[in-house]
């Protein structure tokens, strides 16, 4: 099993159909960044059903921080808005099981640990929007280190829904001073992916005490000229269900997405106002 892109240095050329194949055969558990060009990426949020409904209300309450791709119906591995290609049992490329908010096992796939009861959730991510940007010749640290892109806890509240609370999860993301007004007008073309930045400058302003310990991620370098630049995470619905604390939940490891078989422009199921 491969765990690192440095080790497959061909998988960023691969077509998306490709890249979610070796995916589901079990050959690829890295970080999915920089692959699916042109595709949505999106975080996995898996609960039982009777968690189902307040948790959906929590992405409607957030859709900056949880832009809902699309749901499953109970005990199906399919969601309809992703494309006939998916298998949500499958087609992430790392899964993480926890009981009662504790992480207990990462697993490649979650075929034996199905049930009929489940409802899949499948939440934009940032990635979607860094082609875009490293077009436009604006680099992605994380993505030329071959690392995990760094996410912090902020002190940004989210909107609650029955035991779904708590602070948004931001990513972080090096940019030159002289470009954010750039970064904010691409970003805000893909609003599964978050959109545009929520803060830029100063991690201390929404509660990052260390910009040098993340709390999901790897840590990157800063050139002269860039400052920080943050961006709704898609690990925040992930940091409500640890906090709710059911005795089951599925979520996709932080960075290890699931690619969709739809375009990165597709629409979340609730707009918002990104101005």
């Amino acid at each position: 099993m491969t765990s690192g892109l440095a080790q497959l240095p061909d998988l960023f050329d691969m077509e998306t159909t490709a890249q979610r194949r070796m995916i589901r055969d079990g050959l690829y558990s890295g970080h999915t960044a920089g692959l699916a060009k042109g595709n949505l990426q999106c975080n996995l949020a898996i609960l039982p059903g009777e968690l189902a409904d307040d948790f959906h209300a929590y992405c409607r309450l957030n859709p900056k921080a949880c832009p809902l791709a699309g749901v499953s119906r109970a005990g199906e591995a399919s969601i309809d808005r992703l494309g006939n290609d998916v298998d949500i049992r499958t087609d992430a490329a790392l899964y993480n099981i926890y009981r009662y908010g504790v992480l207990e096992k990462q697993v490649n796939d979650l075929k034996a640990h199905w049930r009929d009861d489940l409802v899949a959730f499948a939440i934009g991510c940032s990635f979607t929007f860094e082609d875009a940007l490293r077009k436009a010749g604006i680099e992605m640290r994380h993505i030329d280190r071959n690392v995990t892109v760094p996410m912090f806890r902020s002190s940004i509240e989210t909107v609650a829904s029955g035991p779904f609370e708590g602070g948004m999860v931001v990513s972080m993301r090096p940019i030159p001073e002289t470009r954010i007004a750039e970064v904010f007008k691409i970003c805000r073309k893909y609003p599964l992916a978050h959109g545009a930045p929520v803060h830029v400058g100063d991690p201390a302003t929404i509660g990052i005490s260390d910009i040098d310990k993340p709390d999901w991620g790897e840590a990157v370098d800063f050139s002269s000229g860039e400052v920080p630049v943050f961006w709704a995470c898609g690990v925040t619905p992930q940091a409500a269900i640890m906090r709710s604390r059911p005795p089951l939940s599925i979520t996709h490891a932080p960075g290890a997405m699931l690619i969709a078989d739809v375009g990165e422009h597709t629409d979340p199921i609730y707009p918002y106002n990104d101005n």
